[in-house]
């Protein structure tokens, strides 16, 4: 899609993200597809149908990205966030994500899911965003009259040593077969992966016969698909060359007539899809800037959609309601469930649908890591709250927890003190 000005381009760019994102708020709250639900089907009633589900979007969206880059549609490569980047941060990744996953079953709900509820009117689910949304805008953005950001004065000293640099891309093709032949080998790669999944997922007749897990699987797959496709695709045209959004925001100076409409910052009009942490931070950023245009980023407008999408389904469906925190324990819950998915989903990059979905799309090996994480973080939380609320209070925090990983074969039954449940 070649267009004359930056400014179309763009626009067809931000509203192009919000459409897709109203279709898939509205499909997401209508088919209750949410990955902390998932897990928590799996960890306490051995229900797999959301997890397949979960599974499902995967499966589609890694086989088109990998499909559509083989075709030169669609180019990760250059993604924001660079999920391929060379230096594999896995410490970050790995711990990003545990934390990630704590949160979010604090919280009641992924980042996705925060926005459905905001949507579905409910008012802790606001907290929460806001609360996530000062996190992530300080991790990546330094503190007033500072160059210091929570990122570099928590996490950077001895997180950032342990990342290992390669000497190409991190995914999966490059590192088996090359840059030479990265391409063909992320075609082979993804296309195993991704038929093994949809053999996982359909080969159960229970998950088959639940529409609605069908639906919010192949809704979420496409849409996270189709971004990607909407943000590989936009050009201008000028003196017989095409440029990218990014590359000519990047010679703005050469390239435009005037300052008017450039964009405060260059990555976000990279390639990319769905994922919720970071521009919750960009929202925020958007409105301290007193609602700029130069601010406004795919993030915000993904956010915006999916907020619209929920409630339009809400008001359709009459499930529209105000909630508010049950008891004071119930807010502290949510209050650091929020902080600690904003600092974690940072720091890995991506949450359930933006590292779990998205990242997980471009074969980067940081994605599955953070995958990895995040699911065995929300694993834990689940099972040590389980544990404390069978033996009412009796069991310490510490017991619970070496309970869960003894249950998870992470550690020896040896170290157990309480009985399994």
């Amino acid at each position: 899609m070649v267009f004359e000005s930056f400014t179309s381009a763009q626009a067809y760019m931000l509203w192009g993200t919000f459409a897709l994102a109203v279709v898939l708020g509205a499909v997401v709250n209508k088919t209750n597809f949410c990955t902390m639900g998932a897990v928590s089907d799996w960890v306490n009633m051995g229900d797999t149908g959301r997890l397949r589900s979960w599974g499902f979007a995967i499966a589609i969206a890694l086989l088109g990205v990998i499909g559509l880059e083989y075709f030169g549609l669609v180019d990760p490569n250059q993604a924001f966030p660079p999920y391929r980047a060379g230096q594999l941060v896995w410490a970050e990744n790995l711990f990003g994500g545990i934390l990630f996953g704590i949160g979010m079953t604090l919280a009641s709900g992924c980042g996705n899911k925060v926005l459905i509820r905001v949507g579905g009117g409910n008012l802790k689910a606001v907290m929460v965003v806001l609360v996530i949304a000062v996190i992530a805008y300080f991790m990546v953005n330094p503190f007033p009259n500072s160059d210091q950001t929570l990122f570099t004065l928590l996490f950077y000293d001895w997180l950032r040593p342990l990342a290992v640099t390669l000497k190409g891309s991190q995914d999966l093709g490059t590192l088996i077969a090359g840059s030479e032949n990265a391409v063909t080998a992320r075609l082979a790669i993804g296309g195993v992966l991704g038929l093994f999944l949809l053999v996982l997922v359909f080969k159960s007749t229970d998950f088959r016969s639940r529409f609605d897990n069908v639906l919010g699987g192949l809704v979420v797959g496409l849409a996270v698909l189709g971004a990607w496709y909407l943000t590989s695709n936009l050009n201008i045209g000028m003196d017989g060359e095409q440029y990218s959004l990014r590359d000519y925001a990047q010679q703005w100076d050469f390239l435009a007539d005037s300052p008017e409409g450039k964009p405060a910052d260059t990555r976000p009009l990279s390639a990319q899809s769905f994922t919720f942490i970071n521009p919750m931070g960009q929202t925020l950023g958007y409105a301290s800037e007193g609602f700029n245009p130069a601010y406004l980023t795919f993030g915000a407008m993904a956010l915006f959609g999916v907020v619209v999408g929920s409630f339009l389904w809400a008001l359709l469906s009459r499930s529209f309601r105000f909630e508010w925190f049950a008891s004071f324990r119930d807010f502290l819950n949510h209050f650091f469930g929020a902080a600690l998915m904003g600092f974690g989903g940072v720091l890995a990059m991506g949450c359930t649908i933006g590292q779990g979905i998205t990242g997980v799309s471009t074969l980067a090996i940081g994605s599955f890591i953070a995958l990895g994480g995040i699911v065995l973080g929300s694993a834990l939380t689940m099972k040590v709250q389980y544990y404390r609320m069978v033996y009412e209070g009796e069991a310490s925090l510490g017991s619970a927890l070496v309970a869960a990983l003894v249950d998870f074969r992470l550690l020896p039954k040896g170290m157990r003190r309480l009985e399994a449940v």
